[in-house]
């Protein structure tokens, strides 16, 4: 199957009143697991590099990006490739070229004029590539080790008056809104403010994303897509199975040397995640989304 378009995916989702999942990839394990899990459910998928990845793979994109195209031209259901929190304008310019159909810009961690400008002109450069690009406005706290930020701190919500003037003086294609979630997070205790939710969606003509999605519990997840999340970014979730997995097995096996034993199994633990969390969303096999026959 040829490469999807995140910008698609996303708008068949809004269509349908669903969500895309989108997953963050670190090694070829995640990009096989995510593939496999989401044709497991039949479910069309967005792999996702971020910033941090690719500075973990040496600050090299190409080999991570390259296997992630390859597996998912080959794979049973639509998936795109996305790049995530993207700060370094360098690495935002090498995104079309690696097979990127889009990219989130992070500039949330600006004074709202400067996050502004700064994401307009990243707007205009993707635009200008074919590129669908997505934005932050308030701040979705705990990556990079940063601890979240408590519900009352100034910039901790995002503002729904506030981000209708953002989106249409930036002209991103989608918004990833503060609404009480938050990177890293290992437990699933977040809250999300559903009604600020509901403002936001029915102030902004543009898909709004949830990051952090890890921390969520399910019934979080299916209220917010009720409210209008329309992409759902997870990773680590992924992170979390994987460990698991390898953990019990080496507790198990002391004696493994063979990395593909338990690089195996920590593979099947994460697409067993990846299609539970899809369908979880809603974006299983009775998905407009999905293929109708895939193979």
């Amino acid at each position: 199957m040829s490469l999807a378009t995140t910008g698609e995916l996303v708008t068949r989702a809004a269509a349908a009143h669903s969500a895309v999942a989108a997953f963050n990839i670190i090694t070829l394990e995640h990009v096989e697991a995510v593939i496999a899990g989401a044709e497991s459910a039949a479910a069309p998928v967005v792999l996702q590099v971020s910033e941090n990845a690719v500075r973990f793979r040496y600050g090299r994109l190409l080999p991570l990006a390259r296997a992630a195209v390859t597996a998912a031209e080959r794979a049973a259901v639509p998936v795109a490739l996305h790049l995530d929190h993207v700060q370094s304008d360098e690495l935002l310019r090498q995104a079309p070229g690696a097979g990127f159909s889009s990219v989130m810009f992070d500039a949330a961690r600006l004074p709202y004029a400067e996050n502004l400008a700064a994401t307009r002109t990243a707007a205009d450069w993707a635009h200008g590539q074919g590129m669908w690009i997505e934005a932050e406005l308030g701040e979705i706290g705990g990556k990079d080790g940063r601890a979240p930020l408590d519900a009352h701190a100034p910039g901790a919500r995002t503002d729904p008056g506030e981000a209708r003037a953002f989106v249409a003086d930036t002209g991103v294609d989608a918004l990833a809104v503060a609404v009480g979630s938050a990177h890293a997070m290992t437990r699933r205790t977040a809250t999300l403010d559903h009604g600020l939710l509901e403002r936001l969606s029915a102030a902004l003509p543009v898909p709004l994303v949830l990051h952090g999605s890890s921390g969520v519990p399910d019934d979080g997840l299916v209220r917010a897509v009720a409210r209008g999340i329309t992409k759902v970014n997870v990773g680590t979730a992924l992170n979390a199975a994987m460990t698991r997995a390898i953990r019990d097995f080496l507790a198990a096996h002391p004696e493994a040397v063979d990395s593909r034993k338990y690089l195996g199994v920590g593979r099947e633990a994460m697409a067993r995640e990846v299609a539970r969390i899809i369908g979880v969303l809603g974006a299983g096999r009775s998905s407009p989304t999905a293929p109708a026959n895939p193979s």
